[in-house]
């Protein structure tokens, strides 16, 4: 072998070591569908002056027996978050999440808070469409999330069609603690009886990293069937069982939200009966 071919050999080598080394410190984007909050948003909000209380419980009937250190594996866990939320202007909504959760071994842990800032549309700008961004910081154990620290962008596009209620959340999670940016899309359709209730389908998922996708196998995917009852005023409730539809899912999912906005009344001048 000549010595050009021996430098030529050399410099190949060298430069699959530095590929293999840069592969291995490189930050990868975990696969985590939130599991405190399964909820997509359609782009609505709370009236100026109305605050708000959610309740979500989510309990992980039959999952994954096995998560990556420090995770804890989320077969049997259930999933507790307090979201009160205040309606600052007509299209502008601040909020805040409290999230507990109860182990398979019966321990409950405090997991967590999360802040979020909300924009939408108005029915001014259309009365069956609507669009937004949901911005949203929080701190997580690592136990319940690997990142711990992390930023949620939520866009929000959201469209009615006669009694179909149509929206999509294409989220992107970045890691504040270095570990990348993941994509985790969500949608609903829903059938809508106006005033009594609707019915329908959620989808959730995680693909991972924003440049380079996992194998469809190992990326989570999730379809609900859902109901919200729509006949009492100013309360929510959206009932789901949802099923997982990779080996990296998940196999089986319940939840529950209840929801109650308090709008403020207009001031007036007091009437006096005749």
């Amino acid at each position: 072998m000549t010595r050009a071919a021996r430098r030529r050999r050399a410099r190949r080598s060298v430069g699959r070591v530095v590929v293999a080394a840069a592969l291995a410190v490189a930050p990868r984007a975990a696969l985590a569908v939130d599991a405190f909050e399964i909820q997509v948003y359609d782009g609505t909000a709370n009236p100026a002056g109305g605050a708000g209380l959610e309740l979500h419980v989510n309990d992980v009937a039959r999952g994954l027996t096995a998560a990556p250190a420090p995770e804890l594996a989320p077969n049997h866990q259930a999933h507790f978050t307090l979201e009160p939320s205040y309606g600052v202007t007509p299209n502008w909504e601040l909020g805040g999440y409290l999230q507990g959760a109860l182990r398979s071994d019966g321990a409950f842990d405090f997991a967590g808070a999360k802040l979020r800032s909300k924009l939408v549309t108005t029915r001014a700008w259309s009365s069956r469409g609507r669009l937004g961004l949901n911005v949203e910081v929080s701190g997580v154990p690592r136990r319940y999330e690997a990142d711990g620290w992390s930023l949620e962008l939520r866009p929000i596009a959201a469209r009615d069609v006669g009694p179909l209620r149509l929206a999509a959340n294409p989220i992107v999670a970045v890691s504040l603690t270095g570990g990348g940016a993941s994509f985790e899309p969500a949608a609903q359709a829903l059938y809508e009886v106006p005033g009594m209730f609707s019915l329908g389908l959620e989808y959730y998922a995680g693909l991972g990293g924003l440049v380079h996708l996992p194998a469809p196998r190992e990326q989570e995917h999730y379809l609900y069937e859902v109901a919200n009852l729509l006949c009492v005023r100013s309360f929510e409730l959206n009932v789901g069982v949802g099923e997982g539809l990779t080996r990296a899912s998940n196999a089986f999912v319940a939840k529950l939200i209840l929801g109650y906005v308090l709008e403020r009344r207009p001031r007036g001048p007091a009437v006096t009966a005749p």
